[in-house]
C-alpha cells in the first residue's frame, strides 16, 4: 500500500474498484477487496483518522468478518464484552434483562462487543498496508462521476491543493456515510423518517472504581430515557434524550453533562472526550445500485441505535458484495451475480431496522401511564418461561439469513440461505483447536462427512472432510499441497449434529459462509448447480457432495 498522504497523481489512473469513504465500512471493504487481489483505490476527504468515538458496538457476525480479513487479533484486544443488558424503569427497577453471557448464536464469538472507533479504524487502515494493490488516498474527495457500459469515470479533488484529476474504475462503492456524495452523484433518493427527539451522546474515560452503573443499562425513564454502559479500554458511554426546549449549546456545557452522568459515574473522575447532539433516522435508499455504482452502510441505510446494528449492517454489506465483485472481475461469474447484493441484503437490513424501531418503542414510553403499562406487561409476560427465554437469550434479534439470492433453488429453504455456524475443529499439526473459518479458505467450500473429489465445476472449491469427535488429529491425512482438500476433527460434535439435523452429509458454503446447498448420497451435483448459478464454465476435478 502506498503512503496515505497527498502525492503526484497520474493523468488517468485506472483501478478495478474505487471505495469512497474510509470509515469502518470503507476500510473493511478495502481489506476484503485486498484479500481477494482486487486493485483498489480508497479515497477519504479527511486527512487524519476519525478521532471521535461515534460507532460503539458490534456483534458476533462482525467479529467473524474481521476474522475473515485476518485482523481479529488486532481488534479483539480492545473490545469490552458486556455480560448483560438491563432495562430499568424510572425507579431503577429491572423489568427485563438480556443475559449476553448465556447467549451463543454459534458463530464463534461473543454476541455483543463494545469498541473504540478510533482504535478500530487504526487497525482496519493499518491492515491495508499488507496489500500493494490497495491505495488509501487521504485528503481526497469525490467531485463527480459518470459511467458507461464498461467503466465509471470519476473526478477526484485533492483538498489541500484544490487539484482535480480523473480516475477510471470498473466499479465504485459508496461507503461515505449518511450524507453520501456517491449517493447524491447517482441521484438515488432516501425514503423513511427521522425521529423528532434529539439525543445527547457523551463518551469519556473513567476509572473502574468511579463507575456507579457497572452494567449496560437502558434507563426507561419516561421523563428522560437514557442508555449507559462501560466501554472498551476504560471508556464509558452515556446517551440522553433531550426534553422540549433544550438546546445542544446548553446540554453540552460541562456542568450539564456532569449532572446527567452523575448517577452512573463520578463526574469528577470522568473525562469527557465527546459530547454531541444527534437525531435518529430510519431511512433506506430507494435502490442500492446504479449501474456500476453501489451503496454500502449508512449511504444505503440508516436505523435507530436501539439494537446496535447500524455499523454491523454496513459490515454485512461489505462481506456480501466484495466476494461477488472479485468473482465477476476475475471472470469467474457473470455480472448478474451483482444483482443478488441488494436482493439479499435489503430485506435483512429492513428486518434489523424494524426490530430496532420496535425495541425503541419499548424504550421510549413518553408518559407515566405508558411506562407503567409497559413495565407491568413485560413483567407479566416474563413469568412465562418461553417468553422470558425469548428476551433473556436475545432471540428477538433477526437471524443472519437471506430469503432470496444466490442459493440452490434461488431462495431460502430450510438451512439453505442461512449462515453456517463456526465451531471449533482440530487440525493436524496444531496443539489446540481452531475456529472453522480458519480452515475453510477465502472461497467456496464443501464441508461434510462424505465428500469426494469428482464433480462438474471450474470453480476453486476447498473440500473439508469432517471426522467425528474423539478422532486423534495426528492420524488425519495431511492437507493437500494446494490446500484444496483438508481434514478436520469435529471437536464438539456440532458440525456432525448440524448435518444430521438437516438430513445431509455435506454442505456447500459461499465465501461469506452462507449455505448455498445441501448434499447427500442422492444429490451429487450441488457444486455443479453452484457453477451454473454463477454462469461459470464447467470442468472436472472439483469436489462435490456424495
Amino acid at each position: 500500500m502506498k503512503p496515505a498522504q497527498p502525492a503526484p497523481h497520474p493523468a488517468a489512473a485506472e483501478v478495478d474498484v474505487v471505495v469512497v469513504g474510509c470509515g469502518p465500512v470503507g476500510a473493511l471493504t478495502a481489506n476484503l477487496l485486498g484479500t481477494r487481489g482486487v486493485s483498489t483505490l480508497v479515497v477519504e476527504r479527511s486527512t487524519a483518522p476519525h478521532g471521535q468515538p461515534r460507532a460503539f458496538s458490534c456483534d458476533d457476525e462482525a467479529l467473524r468478518i474481521y476474522q475473515q480479513i485476518g485482523l481479529l487479533d488486532r481488534i479483539a484486544g480492545d473490545l469490552h464484552q458486556p455480560t448483560r443488558a438491563d432495562y430499568v424503569n424510572a425507579a431503577g427497577q429491572t423489568f427485563a434483562t438480556i443475559a449476553f453471557s448465556e447467549v451463543d448464536f454459534g458463530f464463534g464469538h461473543a454476541p455483543l462487543n463494545f469498541f473504540d472507533q478510533p482504535l478500530l479504524e487504526q487497525a482496519l487502515r493499518g491492515g491495508l498496508d499488507r496489500f500493494d494493490h490497495v491505495e488509501l488516498r487521504l485528503g481526497t474527495e469525490l467531485v463527480s462521476l459518470d459511467q458507461d457500459d464498461d467503466r465509471v469515470h470519476l473526478v477526484l479533488r485533492d483538498v489541500a491543493t484544490d487539484e482535480s484529476y480523473p480516475v477510471r474504475a470498473r466499479y465504485v462503492l459508496g461507503c461515505d456515510g449518511a450524507r453520501s456524495t456517491t449517493r447524491a452523484a447517482v441521484r438515488i433518493p432516501l425514503a423513511g423518517a427521522s425521529y423528532a427527539e434529539p439525543w445527547l451522546a457523551v463518551s469519556g474515560d473513567v476509572a473502574s472504581e468511579a463507575i456507579r452503573m457497572a452494567h449496560t443499562t437502558f434507563v426507561c425513564d419516561w421523563r428522560r430515557p437514557a442508555f449507559v454502559s462501560p466501554g472498551s479500554r476504560g471508556s464509558y458511554r452515556a446517551e440522553f434524550m433531550l426534553q422540549p426546549g433544550e438546546t445542544e449549546a446548553d446540554m453540552t456545557r460541562p456542568e450539564r453533562v456532569a449532572a446527567l452522568v452523575e448517577p452512573y459515574v463520578d463526574p469528577a473522575r470522568f473525562t469527557v472526550t465527546r459530547a454531541v447532539v444527534y437525531t435518529f433516522h430510519h431511512l433506506i435508499a430507494q435502490r442500492w445500485r446504479e449501474g456500476r455504482v453501489f451503496l454500502l452502510g449508512d449511504a444505503a441505510h440508516q436505523m435507530p441505535p436501539f439494537l446496535g446494528q447500524g455499523l454491523c449492517s454496513g459490515l454485512r454489506d461489505a462481506a456480501n458484495l466484495t466476494w461477488k465483485l472479485a468473482l465477476v472481475l476475475s471472470g469467474g461469474a457473470g455480472a448478474a451475480l451483482l444483482d443478488t447484493y441488494e436482493t439479499e441484503r435489503r430485506p435483512h437490513t429492513a428486518a434489523m431496522a424494524d426490530t430496532s424501531v420496535r425495541l425503541g418503542r419499548v424504550f421510549l414510553a413518553r408518559s407515566r401511564r405508558a411506562a407503567w403499562l409497559r413495565d407491568t406487561a413485560l413483567r407479566a409476560a416474563q413469568t412465562v418461561p418461553r417468553v422470558r427465554r425469548f428476551v433473556r437469550r436475545f432471540e428477538f434479534k433477526p437471524l443472519p439469513a437471506y430469503d432470496r439470492g444466490l442459493f440452490a433453488g434461488g431462495r431460502r429453504d430450510g438451512a439453505v440461505g442461512t449462515m453456517f455456524p463456526q465451531p471449533r475443529v482440530a487440525v493436524p499439526g496444531s496443539a489446540t483447536p481452531v475456529l472453522l473459518d480458519e480452515v475453510l479458505g477465502a472461497g467456496f467450500a464443501v464441508l461434510g462427512t462424505a465428500v469426494r473429489a469428482e464433480g462438474p465445476s471450474g470453480l476453486p472449491v476447498r473440500t473439508v472432510v469432517v471426522h467425528p469427535a474423539g478422532t486423534e488429529p495426528a492420524t488425519l491425512p495431511p492437507a493437500e499441497p494446494d490446500g484444496d482438500r483438508v481434514h478436520v476433527v469435529d471437536v464438539d460434535g456440532l458440525i456432525t449434529a448440524w448435518l444430521y439435523r438437516n438430513r445431509c452429509e455435506a454442505v456447500v458454503l459461499r465465501p461469506d459462509r452462507f449455505v448455498f446447498a445441501l448434499g447427500g448420497a442422492g444429490d451429487p451435483a450441488a457444486v455443479g448447480r453452484l457453477a451454473a448459478a454463477l454462469g461459470a464454465p464447467e470442468s472436472t476435478g472439483q469436489p462435490s457432495p456424495v
